[in-house]
């Protein structure tokens, strides 16, 4: 008798089968027809179904080791049809888990998700890969043939591989070494195909599956880094996410760890490195079908978690980064994998597009510092250097907290002051003499009081130049404003479409535009140089395309709002940042005295004493 133990779930009769086999018939409770034989077939018991070989996996199996992987959950109503599913819905199912009950089902839609994936048009496929496997092994064994160099300091996790998974895994990433030389650097490809091997049915599939998302070329859309040069943008890429969306995570690293970028180089292995196997493979059912987007997602939702189980004191004097990577191994006690997920989906991140942008942005910037696509791993530290930094209005401390708020890209380069009143005099020509030519800035500010405050400023101040005699606001929504009244008390406030993006996309683009304030009206200076604006502000001319930051430029958004983007003006009457039903700060044209309120393109409070008068002034910029 020939006992076959099927992956396939209960149906709510008790019978088994709920959807067909890899050929097409459907399992029953009796005898089956195998051609003309007739083949007994015993169902086992639910318990059993799982403990078997590879035929319970279409052929697969072969690389795991059984007794490590975790048991499989019972899922209702899978669809019959899944694999001809749109898009859309299939999205849905993985992120429901739908592939968690059943291993066969799970190979099959990876292969063929992987095969619709849109890639160059000479990709190597398995015959390639059994070619190349004869060609450079022979007869030797995988152990005479080094790994390559593009895996140079990166860990292999094996997760539920047996040895001989262990040593396809090896073959596999010597291969790909050898037909993808323009690989340079590359952490998450071994975590990568050690997973897929877990659903392969031999290493010809493996590789040809790993070799298509290797070879994308979907737009804005990508699936692994190739080069040190664009692991390190993605990084990068992740920390500007993680200032926008996990504040308070945010603030907590930048607190406790002397370098934030070093703490954010290792969120991918977060995710494919240190997180168990059942949370590993859930993430990679989603990710095929959406994407590195849904990777920043994920690993935003794995530090907001680990900001809710810890607290500022418990971290004092401890490594962060080894504190972050022992919370993700250890995720288990702290949060389930579908709440992980429901968690990460709930974050409302910009649209694919933008966030290419960031990238391609932040891949810029580390051009600038010398970074090409051929080099191997660097470390980078972080600019602001605490023994050497002096400010006459914030600490080193405070100064390390504000620059981690500053966008990766610009954070690579150290601070340069460019203006103090105490150096260059109240003046505001001088001010703008200064400033010109510098992308972006940092605005301190401390009052007579002894309160500070400031802003961080996108675009360089030349560009009020642009707009004509009546000059209007630029700048894009990477600018926020902050207060500071301790090194543990400071509060950032952002463009308010960082909170709530599903805003910009309800209006037509017509309603986006209408004539720029005139910068007198707006300051509306008394004698005494008090602001006296009457707070209806309209909404500028939009912004030129020049030099200005790419990401979060007001051009990308359908905003609703004709208030939504007054992110700074300037003129010869003063200066002025945010706007709507207020300003955030405006200054006189002789920089001693401001005003400050509410505004709708911050949503902030005032940040200081409503009508202050400045003691210090300071601008900085950034040495490149």
């Amino acid at each position: 008798m020939l006992q076959v133990g099927l992956s396939l779930p209960r149906s709510p009769r008790g019978a088994a089968g709920g959807f067909p086999t890899a050929e097409g018939d459907k399992v029953g409770t009796g005898q089956e027809m195998l051609g003309s034989s007739p083949v007994t077939v015993v169902i086992t018991p639910e318990a059993d179904t799982w403990d078997i070989d590879a035929s319970s996996c279409l052929g697969c199996g072969q690389f795991v080791d059984w007794d490590k992987m975790p048991e499989p959950e019972q899922q209702a109503n899978i669809p019959r049809d899944v694999l001809s599913k749109p898009p859309k819905e299939l999205k849905k199912l993985a992120r429901e888990g739908y592939w968690v009950a059943s291993r066969s089902l799970r190979a099959r839609v990876y292969h063929h998700l992987i095969q619709q994936v849109s890639c160059r048009l000479v990709t190597p496929d398995a015959l390639v890969y059994r070619d190349v496997v004869s060609r450079l092994f022979g007869k030797l064994s995988v152990s005479s043939h080094p790994l390559p160099e593009f895996l140079e300091g990166c860990s292999m996790p094996t997760y539920c591989l047996n040895l001989d998974g262990v040593t396809a895994l090896k073959k596999i990433l010597i291969c790909i070494g050898n037909l993808f030389p323009d690989i340079t650097y590359s952490p998450i490809l071994p975590s990568l195909v050690a997973l897929l091997l877990h659903y392969s049915k031999d290493e010809a599939q493996c590789f040809e599956n790993i070799a298509r998302l290797i070879a994308s070329n979907a737009p804005h859309t990508s699936y692994i880094d190739q080069s040190f040069l664009a692991h390190q943008a993605s990084c990068m890429t992740f920390g500007d996410l993680a200032n926008k969306h996990c504040p308070a995570a945010h603030k907590l690293v930048a607190s406790t760890s002397e370098n934030v970028f070093e703490v954010y180089s290792e969120w991918l292995s977060w995710l494919f490195q240190d997180l168990p196997f059942s949370y590993a493979i859930r993430i990679f059912d989603v990710y095929l079908l959406e994407g590195q987007k849904v990777l920043y997602r994920i690993a935003l939702a794995l530090l907001k978690q680990y900001r809710l189980s810890v607290t500022s004191p418990e971290l004092e004097g401890t490594d962060i980064k080894a504190d972050l990577q022992a919370f993700a191994q250890n995720i288990a006690e702290h949060v389930t994998v579908d709440k992980l997920l429901e968690r990460a989906f709930g974050i409302r991140l910009f649209s694919r597009k933008e966030i290419w942008l960031l990238q391609m942005a932040n891949r810029k910037a580390l051009m600038e510092r010398g970074i090409t696509m051929v080099q191997g791993r660097q470390s980078f530290h972080l600019a602001v250097d605490m023994q050497n930094f002096s400010s006459s209005i914030v600490t080193a401390q405070e100064m390390r907290i504000i620059w981690s708020w500053i966008p990766e890209r610009f954070s690579l380069f150290p601070p340069l002051l460019l203006f103090s009143t105490s150096r260059d005099g109240c003046s505001l020509q001088r001010f703008y003499t200064c400033c010109e030519g510098y992308e972006p800035t940092v605005l301190l500010i401390k009052t007579t009081e002894g309160e500070v405050c400031g802003a961080f400023l996108s675009s360089d101040w030349s560009e009020r130049k642009k707009s004509g005699v009546a000059s209007g606001f630029f700048g894009t929504g990477e600018c926020f404003v902050f207060t500071v009244s301790h090194v543990l008390f400071l509060e950032r406030y952002e463009w308010v479409f960082i909170k709530k993006p599903e805003l910009a996309k309800a209006v037509p683009r017509s309603r986006q535009r209408s004539p720029s304030p005139s910068p007198a009206s707006l300051l509306g200076s008394s004698p005494d140089g008090h602001s006296t604006s009457s707070n209806r502000l309209t909404v500028p001319t939009p912004q030129r395309r020049g030099r200005l930051s790419p990401f979060l430029a007001i051009r990308h958004f359908l905003l609703p709002s004709k208030t939504a983007s007054m992110f700074m003006s300037g003129s010869w009457e003063g200066i002025i940042i945010g706007g709507g039903g207020g300003q955030a700060l405006s200054l006189d044209a002789n920089l001693l005295w401001g005003h400050t309120e509410h505004c709708e393109t911050f949503d902030n409070p005032p940040l200081c004493q409503e009508n202050f008068k400045v003691q210090l002034l300071e601008a900085w910029g950034f040495q490149n």
